[in-house]
Parts: C-alpha cells; structure tokens; sequence
C-alpha cells in the first residue's frame, strides 16, 4: 500500500498514533513480516521503536487489523481500509491538501447532484483510483460550466455558436450545452471571454487526460499527476465559477 519514500512522510506526523504508525509499516511489506523486521522497517524510515514496546502486543489490540500467522505479521484488509479511512495513502502532503482544500469547496456547489460527483471525484483521489477520480473531476467542472453559461451567458453563446457553425440548434437547456463537443464548448466561451486563453488551454489538457483516462489503455497515471489535474480545476472552475 505505502512505498518506503511514502512511509518516511508519515511516520513522522505527531498525531498518528503508535498502533496506526505499526500498521503503516506493515503495508509495506508484500508477506508477513516478524517483529525484527517491522521494527528494521520503521527505523529506516526515521522511526525508532523503543526496544521496551511489545510490538504484537500493539498489533494485537487492533482489533484484526493486523493478523497474525505462523510466518510473521500481515495488515488485513480491514487495516487497508482504516489506514484509507483515517487518510494515510501514497499521497504526499501537498496532494492531500489538494484533497483538503476540494472538500472545503462542495459546500460552494449549491447543485447537489454536482456535489455528491465531487465528493466521488475526491474519494476516487483518497482510494488511489486516479484514472476515475480524473474522470469524475472532469464531469464535476463541465457541468459547473455548463451551469453557469446557462445561468448568465446563454444568447451570447447561442449567437456565437451560431456564428461558428451555422447547423447549432440554440440551446435552452444545460443539456442542449452537452450536445456539443466539450473541446468546442471550451472554444465558445473562450470567445465570449468567459475563460481566459491560457486557462481554456489548461482545461482543454484536463479534457485530453479525462479522454485518455476513460478507455482501456497502456497510460499509467500517479498521484502527482491527478494531484495536478485536479488542482487545475480546483483553481479555475470550482473557485471561480
């Protein structure tokens, strides 16, 4: 679950406790590790165990955790989860504050079906399902833009979607905005100076990557990437608009 550059960040956190931090250490490991080697483990990470603490009798009291059998020590499913649950993934600490600072905007979304598909996007990113959380994130904004053309710029953009492309039925509704091709819309209202150049060529790269996060394919997507990804449309779709 954790890699050991990602142990070295969490461990040294004040407020996670001891059995937690144990459990950590023992998401490192692919098999069932024996006490030497959790301790080893934490203490090249920056953690020492006093030689004084009964480490299996921490793992123990976690209540199934950790389980233990004859080779060692191993973090159960349920351990996944709690450490999951309480925060601790291979995010570093700048891409948790980008989750952070996403939950501090839902209650910005007055919409709450777009809320509840951002909470998704953002649980995505925590559950380290990056390429659904990029997905999810891309849905949130376009209906966010969607929304707030329909709500203030609908015959502006009517008269230059017509402009461009004279076959454009004029939308009335934020789903007839979803009928056009989501690089076209970015175009338009890039036009109507809704969205500055530079942003609409920053939005259009998150479309390019929700596109090629949507399909089966070879791309391989990390948690710096989606970190990235979202803080875009952190910055300039859901703070903005």
């Amino acid at each position: 679950m954790l890699e050991l550059n990602d142990l070295k960040t969490w461990l040294h956190k004040k407020e996670i406790s001891l059995p937690d931090k144990l459990l950590m250490v023992l998401s490192t490991f692919d098999k069932p590790a024996q006490v030497k080697d959790i301790t080893a483990q934490a203490a090249s990470a920056g953690l020492k165990i006093p030689k004084r603490t009964n480490t299996s009798s921490i793992l123990t009291r976690t209540n199934g955790l950790a389980i233990r059998i004859p080779e060692g020590w191993e973090l159960a499913p349920s351990g996944e989860t709690h450490l999951k649950n309480i925060g601790i993934n291979k995010l570093g600490p700048a891409a948790v504050n980008v989750a952070i600072e996403l939950r501090s905007e839902l209650q910005n979304i007055s919409n709450t079906t777009t809320r509840s598909f951002a909470e998704e996007a953002i649980k995505c990113y925590e559950y380290e399902l990056y390429r659904s959380s990029i997905v999810m994130s891309w849905l949130v904004a376009i209906d966010i833009l969607h929304k707030y053309v329909h709500k203030n710029h609908l015959s502006d953009f009517n008269k230059e979607a017509k402009r461009v492309n004279n076959q454009w039925k004029p939308a009335r509704t934020t789903d007839d905005l979803g009928k056009m091709k989501e690089s076209d819309f970015l175009e338009r209202i890039c036009a109507l100076s809704i969205i500055g150049k530079n942003v609409k060529k920053e939005l259009k790269d998150c479309l390019d990557r929700r596109n090629a996060c949507g399909h089966p394919n070879s791309l391989k997507i990390g948690p710096n990437t989606v970190a990235h990804h979202l803080e875009i449309l952190l910055l300039n779709v859901f703070k903005v608009f």
